[in-house]
């Protein structure tokens, strides 16, 4: 650290030099426009704008040409597109992609899954033997709150859907389409959280502090994995022939739909931070849920005489994992409620010490 002295010019305005090391690193020079952060700790941020010529903001890569073989054409494409994700997940504007060659159908297939997928990506410039990728999305345009509570109601309705078809209530329809959406989802909320971290004038772009860009991200990573387990659930459902005992198919619905409406709830505390008994009632659920599996797995498989598809089994621990993740969110929301004073003090008598008394009596 070092230390600098604060002047004052004739207009009352006062100045502090900026270390010429840093400056020249930054690529300021006299009339560069800086960005000023101020915090409410009392800390002043100089950011240097972000350049276009930064590597982490463009840069480019070379695959091979189309010379080779069906199983390397399709090794490239798939390499090709986890550089195109990664680069969006890191925040970056834009990827030139430069053949060894020419391109062949599957680098082009991965390059136009990935402008297809992504929000915000598409493809600038293309010919034989490059193409270049560009994020056009402004951070102003973006409302991250209505991201996470779009990737809830996907979420939701792959949980219900996935569920329903496991317990044979009702066949799937549209999952992959939905299932696409969520990862989409995500991929645009990860991304603007990726660039949050670097970039102060972001967070100020979208409109939310740090500690809560924080929270919003983590809301979204979970939910991000219930949509995954709904998609895990419905392949035991797609997959497996046989249905389950109609009396455990009955448990299981019932413990399929504790989650949405301890999922919804936790998320809205996790927004507002009011209401923290929503939280404490989804992770509540959570526990229910948990120990209605454990319970079902155990007389399922432990204790028939039939046998029953194994298969079964990975889905049941799906479900068990959902409510693992609605319990995370609903710890966020816990935490929002405490950052925004919403969290009550109980006196011990309502809560705690009644269950304590409840507990020794017993």
């Amino acid at each position: 650290m070092e230390t600098r002295k604060i002047q004052q010019v004739s207009n009352g305005t006062f100045t502090v030099s900026l270390p010429r090391e840093w400056a020249d690193g930054e690529g300021i020079t006299a009339g560069t426009v800086v960005n000023l952060h101020t915090h409410i700790d009392g800390v002043l941020v100089v950011q240097a704008p972000e350049r276009e010529d930064d590597a982490s903001m463009q840069f480019t890569v070379t695959v091979g040409g189309g010379d080779a073989g069906g199983g390397r054409d399709s090794a490239a494409g798939d390499f090709l597109e986890q550089t195109l994700r990664a680069a969006y997940a890191a925040g970056s504007k834009q990827v030139v992609v430069e053949a060894d060659g020419t391109f062949d159908a599957a680098q082009r297939q991965a390059v136009r899954r990935v402008a297809r997928n992504l929000v915000g990506v598409t493809i600038t410039e293309e010919s034989d033997a490059a193409v270049t990728v560009r994020n056009v999305l402004d951070a102003n345009e973006v409302s991250i709150r209505q991201s996470v509570r779009q990737l809830q109601f996907v979420a939701v309705s792959m949980h219900r859907d996935a569920t329903a078809a496991l317990t044979g209530a009702a066949p799937l329809d549209g999952f992959a389409e939905r299932d696409d959406r969520a990862d989409r989802l995500f991929a645009m909320v990860d991304r603007h959280f990726t660039r949050g971290l670097d970039r102060l004038d972001e967070i100020d772009a979208l409109g939310e502090t740090r500690p809560e860009l924080f929270r919003l991200h983590t809301a979204a990573r979970e939910l991000e994995r219930v949509a995954d387990h709904a998609e895990r659930i419905a392949a035991v459902a797609s997959a497996v022939p046989a249905s389950l005992p109609q009396g455990v198919a009955d448990e299981v619905s019932e413990l399929a739909e504790l989650v949405p409406e301890a999922l919804e709830a936790a998320v809205q505390v996790a927004f507002d931070g009011e209401n923290p008994d929503a939280a404490r009632e989804a992770l509540s659920a959570r526990d229910r849920v948990r120990a209605g599996v454990e319970d079902v797995e155990r007389r399922l498989f432990e204790e028939r005489d039939a046998e029953v598809d194994y298969r079964f089994a990975h889905a049941l621990h799906a479900l068990e994992r959902t409510a693992e993740h609605v319990g995370n969110v609903a710890e966020v929301g816990l935490r929002t409620a405490v950052r925004t004073r919403n969290m009550d003090e109980r006196p011990v008598g309502e809560g705690g010490r009644d269950a304590a008394e409840h507990t020794q009596s017993a």
